[in-house]
């Protein structure tokens, strides 16, 4: 497969992945492909990451939940303290999906039921490389600031891991926080940015409906069980939809709809779950309150009593500006600005969002489609799978950034 060549005209940066390297972190990344472990159980991959960082000198410390580590690259004013808004932090998530791997190569998962299917092993690797490239710039001498690696457990886990990660203190110290996200849509070699929101807001909500129950001859005798649900569905996210400005992207979206057993039973009890995904921070943080309101509205109307399980997922991922333009120049001057494409604002949640919470930073879609390849596996799939070429462009766009 043929990729893009480094801009010929691009300035001559320290940390160019030598040939030797590059086959290390494709055998690293396969390996965690191999053995993908679900939210707050990544032990092995959090002992793999520890014991390759260890062995290039350097001192990364387990997180106090147990899996991930934090891992200091290069000192503040000549001592290893943190002073304020100092360090870059590169943040990588370890975790993997329950869905089984349903690819036909040597390197599918061999864990039933569990599969690198979102890219994280590709996130993970690129932040191992990017530590080792600038562990041994920083032994020369050569690193301008001090970084941080941060290896993330849990992101698939709503709320996500990202919060429980702050509360450790990885932020202490940190003034800017850097990330990617494997993209199947951007080709490998290429990157895409967005200054703002990048990602959305995604919470999930459980609703449980009660009333008496009663004969499907005589329901003005009980609760229409079966059609307060229904109205629920369908009502709901037609009222949110005309409660907040349309641009704020605020959608309730059912997946599951249970109510009954017999065909002349008038139920007691219907359940809903769905998901709020929301493309505004201002009305996610509205949201809640706003779903509460409209789901109790028609199901009142309807006879039934609401209850109502809101649990609050991640915010928007916004991207700051300065952050955006860090991570443009860094690929501009690997791979020249041909390789730097706008890209959307995705319906998708990401707990990267809880840092941006804290510090300014940005996330960058990295490219993992085959160039020339006009279809693209989505994400979440069983069959999900990357360019490894991507691996060589993050740790480059990375190393690049903490240089620059």
């Amino acid at each position: 497969m043929s990729h893009p060549a480094d801009d010929p005209l691009a300035p001559a940066l320290p940390g160019t992945l030598p040939a030797e390297l590059r086959a290390e972190l494709v055998a690293f990344r396969r390996d965690l492909h191999m053995h993908p472990e679900l939210g707050n159980q990544e032990f092995r991959t959090t002992a793999a990451l520890k014991d390759r960082l260890e062995r290039a000198g350097l001192r990364p410390r387990v997180l106090a939940t147990g899996t991930g580590l934090v891992c200091d690259i290069g000192t503040v004013d000549g001592t290893p303290g943190d002073a304020v808004g100092e360090r870059l932090a590169l943040r990588a998530d370890i975790d993997a999906l329950p869905i089984p791997d349903t690819k036909t190569v040597d390197y599918a998962s061999t864990v039933p039921g569990r599969a690198h299917a979102c890219g994280h092993d590709v996130h993970t690797t690129v932040v191992l490389g990017a530590g080792l490239v600038l562990a041994e710039l920083a032994r020369q001498g050569r690193l301008p600031r001090p970084v941080r690696l941060l290896f993330q457990p849990a992101e698939e886990v709503l709320p996500g891991g990202a919060a429980e990660a702050v509360e450790c203190g990885v932020l202490d110290g940190v003034g800017q926080i850097l990330a990617v996200h494997c993209d199947p849509r951007v080709d490998a070699g290429r990157i895409g940015l967005r200054t703002g929101p990048i990602t959305s807001a995604c919470d999930r909500l459980e609703v449980t409906l009660e009333g008496p129950g009663g004969h499907t001859a005589r329901p003005h005798l009980t609760t229409d069980m079966v059609t307060a649900a229904a109205r629920v569905a369908v009502d709901v996210p037609a009222l949110i939809a005309r409660r907040v400005d349309a641009r704020a992207g605020l959608a309730v979206t059912w997946g599951r709809l249970e109510s009954g057993h017999a065909c002349n039973v008038i139920p007691q009890r219907a359940a809903l779950s769905g998901t709020v995904r929301c493309l505004d921070l201002h009305a996610w943080r509205q949201a809640p309150d706003l779903v509460h309101a409209a789901i109790d509205e028609v199901a009142t109307l309807h006879g039934a009593k609401s209850q109502i399980d809101y649990v609050r997922g991640v915010p928007p991922v916004v991207n700051e500006v300065d952050s955006v333009q860090l991570l443009h120049d860094a690929m501009a001057a690997r791979r020249g600005t041909a390789s730097v494409e706008d890209t959307e604002q995705s319906l998708g949640g990401e707990d990267f969002s809880w840092y941006l919470e804290h510090v300014p930073g940005a996330m960058a879609r990295l490219g993992v489609r085959p160039p020339g390849e006009l279809s693209s596996l989505d994400l979440h799939r069983g069959d999900f799978d990357v360019d490894e070429h991507a691996i060589t462009v993050g740790v480059e766009l990375f190393t690049a950034a903490a240089l620059l």
